[in-house]
């Protein structure tokens, strides 16, 4: 079994390119399924679609959200076609399996106002760590990055002059985005402040933008803690996620197109930016009914 897990996960990794949390991603959901399959007598070339329905069936059980579920699908997906593609199986039990109806969610954003409460809290935040959490929380949102981009930032890929960062997305995919001059601000604040305090209270040199007290990087775990802290002095739910996508649904009621949001975001494929449209017409139907006298 691991040794079959193994295989899927270089072949991942060589042949497409993907992340590193991408490929931990893979594997956390492919080694519960190979473990649910051993306790079953099953190996990994011989299992039946009626092996998936169950898996499936007792992640249910578990309590296994639909987005969880579906991420778990898109795994086994994946590795069945490796099998077939490998000649280690001739049949493709997972080929025609469907994903839960989680693509018709709409991905949750929250009003401006919102977000300026979090950008402007300072409560229960230790002072010294301002600076770096302020540039990146406004990073952040300003730029639509994932928290897995926000954190593998280098010095290195922030060009102040020209208002721009290098963002290395999934697949390893380069992309440069626009960086506001509010942004930038803050970003020289922390550069000149608390990053120079970081590396002399730690290591000496690190290429990495964003760092903790130590002189090592911030991880992303550390950084949901952060905003948790700040949303909750702000009185307001959010996540690493949903300031990403606050960042599109407000991009597109701005005016922005949706190739140049597709470009920024890095989606690879135009349908994912698509649901932001989406958010932003739920978003206007809702004020439609709030506001007008005869809605």
């Amino acid at each position: 079994m691991k040794a079959a897990l193994s295989d899927f996960l270089a072949y991942l990794a060589a042949e497409k390119g993907l992340s590193k949390n991408t490929l931990a991603s893979y594997g956390r959901d492919l080694a519960g399924f190979l473990g649910f399959l051993e306790e079953r007598k099953t190996g990994p070339a011989s299992f039946r679609k009626g092996h998936i329905l169950d898996y499936i069936d007792e992640l249910r059980q578990r309590g296994f959200s639909s987005a969880s579920i579906a991420r778990n699908i898109s795994s086994i997906r994946g590795f069945s076609g490796y099998q077939v593609l490998s000649s280690l199986r001739d049949d493709d039990p997972a080929e025609n399996l469907e994903s839960p109806k989680l693509w018709q969610r709409l991905p949750k954003a929250v009003p401006l106002e919102e977000i300026k409460k979090v950008l402007g809290s300072r409560e229960g935040v230790r002072a010294r760590f301002g600076q770096r959490d302020a540039a990146m929380i406004e990073l952040m949102y300003s730029s639509g990055l994932r928290v897995s981009e926000l954190v593998g930032l280098k010095t290195a890929d922030l060009n102040p002059e020209a208002g721009f960062v290098r963002v290395t997305g999934k697949g390893s995919r380069e992309r440069v985005v626009p960086v506001s001059e509010r942004t930038i601000r803050k970003l020289k604040d922390y550069m000149s402040g608390r990053r120079e305090a970081c590396l002399k209270g730690g290591e000496r040199r690190s290429d990495y933008l964003f760092l903790t007290a130590r002189g090592k990087p911030m991880t992303r775990q550390r950084f949901w803690q952060t905003l948790r802290v700040y949303a909750r002095a702000a009185g307001v739910a959010i996540s690493p996620h949903v300031l990403r996508h606050s960042f599109a649904t407000h991009m597109l009621e701005g005016g922005a197109d949706l190739r140049s949001l597709q470009k920024m975001l890095g989606h690879s494929d135009i349908s994912t930016t698509q649901v932001y449209t989406k958010v932003s017409l739920e978003r206007a139907r809702k004020v439609y009914k709030e506001r007008h006298p005869r809605a």
